[in-house]
């Protein structure tokens, strides 16, 4: 009996160390004030079942921070322990500012150090990512939180910077993930991909039409995950379609204007 616990033992640590996590991003369109008591508990039931979500569009005015604080508190009546952070408003005055949020299970991952807006690139960025390392058993990875501008305003021209953040960060195991409001297929990510990065979804569509024609209710190609390929190895991926619990894509966009992403991995 005494030599059994100690082999138990090791069995929990070893599965804990490599244990694999599912992490989702979701651009929340508007999340603040505007966001109901029901919307909010429609968005915690639809990122639950996730260890680690990202989000994209936090309002920065007021609003902004407590709608996230609520989100974790209607989460953590769900039965487990969440922790989260948000980010200080993006630094852009030319275009729309807004924050950043990382939410997660408190037993799952823990977060090491303060998260961060890259402070290097963010003129040329202007919703500059937003930076957030975990520890997951003996080994880490951090999560790089991306809102690009729009379409018509080209985020190539921002993007390309991203091809510079490995180097920059040569230490950390990076994850770009958000909404790039730009396909993996375009030119601007060959850097990355040479690098050794690879797109977690090719193909998939994210954003919502505006009406569903035909049964297709996906517009654009715009939100992904980029990996390093070396460091993590992709078991699982999906989209959560959560418009089909709507009558109308009029009534799901008040939730947001695109789907949450997800990937579980193992770090290796």
């Amino acid at each position: 009996m005494k030599r059994f616990i100690p082999l138990l033992l090791l069995f929990f640590i070893s599965f804990y160390t490599f244990a694999q996590l599912k992490v989702a991003s979701w651009n929340i369109e508007n999340l603040g004030k505007s966001k109901s008591a029901n919307e909010i508990l429609f968005i915690v039931n639809t990122v639950k079942d996730f260890d680690i979500i990202a989000i994209q569009e936090v309002v920065a005015g007021p609003g902004g921070a407590q709608a996230v604080a609520q989100l974790v508190d209607d989460l953590n009546r769900k039965g487990k322990q969440w922790d989260y952070v948000v980010s200080d408003p993006t630094s852009s005055s030319a275009y729309k500012t807004e924050r950043y949020a990382f939410i997660w299970q408190a037993s799952k991952v823990r977060k090491l150090g303060n998260a961060w807006l890259e402070k290097k690139f963010n003129k040329e960025i202007d919703r500059e990512p937003f930076y957030c390392t975990f520890r997951n058993g003996n080994k880490t990875f951090t999560l790089v939180n991306f809102h690009a501008i729009t379409k018509q305003r080209q985020p190539e021209t921002e993007i390309k910077f991203f091809k510079l953040l490995p180097e920059q960060y040569p230490n950390l195991n990076l994850i770009f993930i958000g909404d790039f409001n730009c396909p993996q297929s375009h030119s601007v990510f060959n850097p990355l991909k040479k690098m050794g990065y690879e797109p977690v979804f090719k193909g998939q569509k994210t954003s919502l039409k505006k009406k569903c024609i035909a049964g297709n209710c996906l517009a654009s190609e715009f939100d992904n995950i980029f990996y390093n390929k070396v460091k993590i190895k992709v078991d699982q991926k999906g989209v959560v379609p959560f418009y089909i619990s709507f009558t109308t894509l009029l009534e799901a966009r008040k939730i947001s204007d695109h789907i949450p992403i997800w990937f579980q991995f193992s770090l290796l």
